[in-house]
């Protein structure tokens, strides 16, 4: 059993990668076997639009023809048992560097027939935790919730489920007297990240034991 984690963040130690690690722990907890990847360490770009993936009886039908830093990391895919992916919202969706990741890999499993099917041959767990700063109440008003559901849509539809976790009014910086961020209050900030923090990460955790002990999906 192994679940293997992308972290879309440029921030290695902070929050959404500080979610995707205990989401770890809580697989690992149930034996699983995890991997973290930062996806701002591999040099890669988005789907090119060449359709090798789609080329009948070509050498790379069903996979991204694309030979670069990316390619291992979309192999791992072929032996992951669930896979959780976390990105910081900014302009209202994933990172550049996440948005090229789900392109290589949603699109080359992707089978343009009636039904949209897929290639990928096994159904397994899939989630999304996203981090933002906004709180939960301006979420819901600028339709984050709702940009991000086609995406969401996809990976159910290619891996078989997925769910999401949504973290807002995160904290940023360690001291706000720094930066120019006068809409936000560093006090109730840190007051926040003291208080409700632990409860998202240990609903990440809790995503990782569910991830761990459903594997296969009927």
């Amino acid at each position: 059993m192994k679940v293997i984690a992308y972290n879309g963040s440029p921030r290695k130690n902070w929050n959404t990668a500080t979610l995707l690690k205990h989401a770890l722990e809580g697989a690992a907890s149930q034996g699983a076997e995890t991997e973290l990847l930062h996806l701002y360490d591999i040099n890669y770009k988005g789907c090119i639009s060449c359709f090798a993936c789609k080329l009948k009886d070509g050498k790379s039908y069903g996979k991204c023809a694309i030979n670069d830093a990316l390619t291992p990391v979309l192999r791992k895919v072929e032996e992951a048992d669930a896979l959780i992916i976390g990105s910081p919202i900014y302009f209202g969706a994933v990172t550049g560097v996440l948005r090229s990741f789900l392109e290589r890999l949603l699109f080359q499993y992707l089978v343009y027939d009636a039904n949209y099917s897929t290639l990928f041959k096994r159904r397994i767990p899939t989630g999304f935790i996203y981090t933002m700063n906004v709180n939960e109440n301006q979420a819901v008003e600028l339709g984050y919730k709702q940009h991000l559901e086609y995406v969401e849509q996809a990976m159910k539809n290619i891996f078989g489920a997925n769910e999401s976790l949504f973290v807002t009014d995160t904290y940023q910086f360690d001291d706000y007297s720094k930066y120019v961020v006068t809409t936000f209050n560093g006090e109730e900030k840190a007051k926040r990240r003291k208080d409700e923090f632990p409860k998202d990460c240990q609903k990440a955790f809790e995503m990782g034991v569910r991830f761990a002990r459903q594997k296969n999906i009927s």
